[in-house]
């Protein structure tokens, strides 16, 4: 009698044991399901309202609104400073035409010339208050006008005989500079007539340099490098926004930045809960990988696989957490730029541009939950790997075409003065864009190099265009046919979506020797998805 009830209580206890696993067996499934649902199933199975979902919806308005309003006034900020510059090459280049040529603004080719720009600078500067319609000024310092400086740069000593076919030139070079209140500039021609006596072998470039308020530095160079019988006249301009000391608008623009400053403060608060919900499911999803990976490890003596823990580690939210800080730095400096405090335009945009981009990526996500807006997302992601492979072996080639146009067609042809130029010029030579051009351009003087040059970009159009492009096409449609070909038959299945399926088919993975490491690392990925061997083709879907 007492061996039954003996057997009586242990069968109880593990019968009370196995329930107690089964009911933790299907929470952890149920969990699982729930955190794979899209946010109208979470709903519908638990009423939970998605507000991540509509966070991410408000946020994607207002950021797009606040891009919108920012674009137009940093318009009108590039617009001025572009016009200040045409207006300024008008007032103290002589001859300019309002066109530059090449990458200087006018050239002269005569010493008259040149005496006669260099004094036209310097009038033009005095008289400055008298013929420029802008708000333009004398930047002043401690109540004083900053001087205007006029440096001279040559080489220490030379002589040059061109009918002897001689020379001989110093390269050390020197400098020699001279400073002028600006309202008399123009008296400098005949107080210090020796320093405008220039010797023009020797000359290497001659530099005005002046500040104006408004336009924090200007620099006006003759550039004489060459010695080519071509003196080159720039324009650099140093432009510096700086707010304003003392500033007061009065009316409805007053009260406009007031709603901006709050509307920008709404923003930056959208933006943090959308951060904290995300960096929430983060940390969920995270313990419940770890709830999965001990389970699975006590009853199947098995370990998760890498493509299971990433479907765990959702990158959508990186993303998003990303965007938000993105959001949040912009819409400071917005905030700053408003109030005056700032003038950091172009940092502002690129902070704000970068995250409506990543926002309005993020969307792709929540098309992802249909079947057929999810075509571009799983095509993406199957060809990502080979076609960043083959664009490294495309890569190679491309650099050496690059390397091979610079050096040899550079000095001949203006889209092949510089690396980054060669590289663009070759970019559009690869999509079809202004081929004719290309061919035309090239300066036919050097037969050797024409030859050279039609044997180059015939060889590198007829490669890339009708090779290496279209195998580039050719991976990603493969892709394409294999993400069809899974949709129409069925994805493979993995341990995660089998659990999910309520299978109970899991081998127990079998302890291995130290002999045994090498080849178990080599098919841990087929092993433990339990799938056929590794390929291209085959990618999670969840």
């Amino acid at each position: 009698m007492e061996l039954l009830v003996r057997y009586l209580d242990r069968s109880n206890s593990v019968s009370s044991d196995m329930t107690q696993d089964l009911v933790k067996e299907e929470n952890l499934r149920d969990d699982l399901r729930y955190y794979f649902m899209s946010p109208c199933e979470k709903y519908r199975t638990r009423r939970h309202i998605p507000w991540k979902m509509g966070v991410q919806i408000l946020k994607i308005v207002m950021i797009t609104t606040q891009l919108i309003l920012f674009g137009l006034n940093n318009q009108l900020v590039v617009a001025y400073k572009e016009e200040t510059t045409m207006a300024l090459k008008n007032l103290f280049l002589k001859g300019y035409t309002g066109v530059d040529e090449d990458d200087y603004s006018v050239a002269v080719y005569t010493q008259q010339a040149v005496f006669d720009s260099l004094f036209y600078v310097l009038d033009q500067y005095s008289q400055l208050g008298q013929l420029s319609v802008g708000p333009i000024s004398y930047a002043e310092e401690d109540g004083k006008l900053l001087p205007l400086t006029i440096c001279k740069e040559y080489y220490r000593k030379g002589s040059l005989e061109p009918s002897d076919e001689t020379y001989d030139i110093d390269a050390h070079l020197e400098t020699d500079c001279m400073s002028h209140d600006p309202r008399t500039a123009n008296m400098w021609r005949t107080q210090n007539t020796s320093f405008f006596s220039l010797d023009f072998y020797r000359l290497v470039n001659i530099k005005i340099s002046f500040q104006l308020k408004g336009i924090n530095l200007q620099t006006i160079i003759f550039d004489n490098q060459c010695h080519s019988g071509k003196v080159k006249l720039f324009l650099d301009i140093d432009a510096e926004s700086n707010a304003c000391k003392d500033w007061k608008i009065s009316g409805t623009a007053q009260k406009n930045t007031h709603y901006l400053l709050v509307f920008d403060g709404f923003v930056i608060l959208v933006c943090i809960t959308s951060a904290a919900l995300c960096t929430r499911s983060i940390i969920l999803a995270v313990r419940l990988l770890q709830r999965f990976s001990r389970f699975f490890q006590e009853n199947f003596n098995r370990k998760v696989c890498e493509d299971d823990q990433s479907e765990f580690l959702n990158g959508w939210y990186v993303l998003v957490i990303v965007s938000d800080l993105l959001a949040i730095v912009g819409s400071i400096l917005k905030m700053e730029i408003q109030a005056k405090s700032l003038t950091s335009y172009d940092v502002c945009s690129i902070f704000l541009g970068t995250s409506t981009l990543l926002v309005w990526v993020g969307v792709i996500r929540y098309l992802g939950y249909f079947q057929k807006y999810n075509v571009l997302i799983l095509t993406m992601k199957a060809a990502f790997p080979k076609v960043l492979r083959f664009c490294c072996c495309a890569g190679m080639i491309y650099l050496g075409y690059t390397f091979c146009g610079w050096i040899v067609l550079g000095p001949y042809h203006e889209k092949f003065e510089g690396l980054s130029r060669v590289a663009e010029c070759l970019f559009s030579l690869l999509n079809g864009d202004d081929m004719f051009t290309t061919f035309a351009q090239l300066k036919d003087k050097n037969i050797l190099v024409w030859l050279f040059s039609r044997a180059y970009l015939y060889s590198f159009i007829s490669l890339f265009i009708y090779m290496v492009l279209s195998l580039f096409i050719a991976l990603i449609t493969d892709s394409y046919e294999t993400i069809k070909n899974y949709q129409r038959d069925g994805f493979p299945l993995t341990d995660l979506q089998k659990f999910l399926l309520g299978h109970k088919d899991f081998p127990v993975q079998e302890e291995i020797g130290q002999t045994e490491v090498e080849l178990s690392n080599s098919i841990r990925h087929c092993y433990c998805c339990q799938r056929a061997p590794p390929s291209d083709d085959v990618i999670l879907i969840s």
